[in-house]
């Protein structure tokens, strides 16, 4: 998911709209807006499908206020539907707010246990709603202390957005897992998952939010509040590596320039002979870049995008992503018959897309395929967000690289070391790598069980 603020510039829900359309890379399975106006009454709208399936009828236009905040939904099998489309409103006697939120709470089933047993109902599968309900049971305490209690009471990987009728609260886990960053817009701020978002709001870049902050945006204007001090900086490898845009920085490290270092890594760790570098679009592009660099390679254009296609991976079930990789990409015939080819993809995590690309190679005539591939094996699942809820899903959990290899088709498989993906990441020293070594920088809730 991806999740959008803004504060302090009229039209806002204009601004979050073109924000979010630079985000929708995160999340097309919906999307919300939740604005406050100037006389503390709230609108909102959300819906199913892209932001231009949304929002196609001036829905804008009942959006009024100088203050909003928006979310782009990321495809999850289990908490699909309008429903879990943030952001999500809730009343209160304490004064009404709202929330989006993006990531993953590891400790969410402990106090959902925990909540239910203190009265709270739930109409969504969102840790969102979690968070509200614990925020609403600190009501007779000032906003900013109830959050801050709150917070310390989940584990995870996150960042939330949460608005009342003066003042917007964005926060990030203590971990800093997962990016969010502050930008300036004229008078006012914006707070967004990735730096890309600001680009077409005419935003300045100003900060990322601290792992353990919570920046308060009001009349005052931009305050900071530490809510934990065990704080570290484990920002996901998959941000760097496949989910965010390559123009985006995220805790001072450009995505682009990290996957070409990356690229430039895997040659050196995974060399072969080849007439050509092929990257699959978009996200491996500048690994390729780099890996053709490196090599002396000459880099090509293999394949070919679909435009209007989504994103494979985050397709909500297997079925539907391996129909996926069929309508997005294309083999250019003319250019890989006949040659030895270097497929360069960022990851592989159950094998759908590689599989499929390499099949298409050969039906177009490529004499070899060697796949390589910019970050390591995934063999552990991810709690943190990315939707990869069982080891039997992905391709590496149970075998070898020399079977990973004879699924694939290739004439050989390499991928990038641990060390080298952390070493490719210029601004967090210690990127969380859970998803491929197993060391969870979190403390694991799943198998633990609380009794009635």
């Amino acid at each position: 998911m991806g999740v959008l603020a803004v504060h302090g510039v009229p039209s806002a829900s204009t601004f979050i709209y073109y924000g979010l359309h630079n985000l929708q890379h995160r999340g097309q399975e919906g999307g919300g807006i939740i604005t406050f106006d100037e006389k503390g009454e709230w609108h909102s709208y959300r819906g199913q499908g892209l932001l231009s399936e949304i929002f196609t009828n001036g829905e804008l236009k009942t959006l009024p206020g100088s203050m909003g905040i928006g979310s782009v939904k990321y495809a999850n099998a289990s908490k699909g539907g309008l429903n879990n489309v943030e952001p999500l409103f809730f009343r209160h006697h304490s004064g009404d707010f709202a929330i989006a939120g993006e990531g993953n709470l590891v400790n969410a089933r402990q106090v959902t246990q925990y909540l239910e047993r203190h009265g709270s109902i739930f109409q969504t599968d969102t840790d969102s709603e979690l968070l509200a309900h614990l925020i609403k049971k600190g009501s007779k305490e000032h906003r900013i202390v109830t959050i801050v209690k709150a917070l310390n009471m989940i584990e995870g990987g996150f960042t939330f957005v949460i608005m009342t009728r003066n003042r917007i609260y964005a926060c990030r886990d203590k971990y800093g897992i997962k990016p969010l960053c502050i930008g300036k817009l004229g008078d006012g701020f914006v707070v967004s998952s990735e730096s890309c978002a600001f680009e077409i709001m005419g935003a300045e870049f100003i900060r990322d939010v601290a792992p353990g902050e919570i920046v308060t945006l009001d009349h005052h204007g931009l305050r900071s509040t530490t809510y934990s001090h065990f704080n570290r900086h484990r920002m996901c490898a998959m941000e760097y590596i496949y989910f965010a845009r390559p123009d985006s920085d995220i805790d001072g490290c450009n995505v682009h320039a990290y996957r070409k270092e990356a690229g430039r890594r895997l040659y050196r760790e995974n060399p072969v002979e080849a007439d050509m570098v092929v990257g699959v679009p978009e996200s491996s592009l500048s690994a390729a870049m780099g890996f053709a660099e490196e090599s002396g390679i000459p880099y090509e254009m293999g394949l070919v995008k679909h435009k209007y296609v989504g994103r494979t991976f985050i397709q909500p079930v297997q079925s539907l992503r391996e129909l996926g990789v069929k309508m997005k990409l294309s083999p250019v015939r003319s250019i890989v018959k006949g040659k030895r080819i270097v497929l360069v993809d960022d990851s592989i995590v159950r094998g759908t897309t590689s599989l499929k690309i390499v099949k298409l190679l050969r039906e177009a005539g490529a004499s070899e395929v060697h796949v390589r591939i910019a970050s390591p094996m995934m063999r552990f699942t991810c709690h943190y967000g990315v939707d990869t809820s069982t080891p039997e899903e992905l391709l590496c959990s149970h075998r070898t690289l020399e079977e990973a290899r004879q699924v694939l088709g290739a004439d050989s498989l390499g991928y990038l070391s641990p060390e080298s993906t952390r070493d490719s990441c210029f601004g967090c020293a210690d990127p969380c790598q859970a998803c491929f070594t197993g060391e969870y920088p979190t403390l694991l809730y799943d198998d633990l069980v609380e009794n009635d």
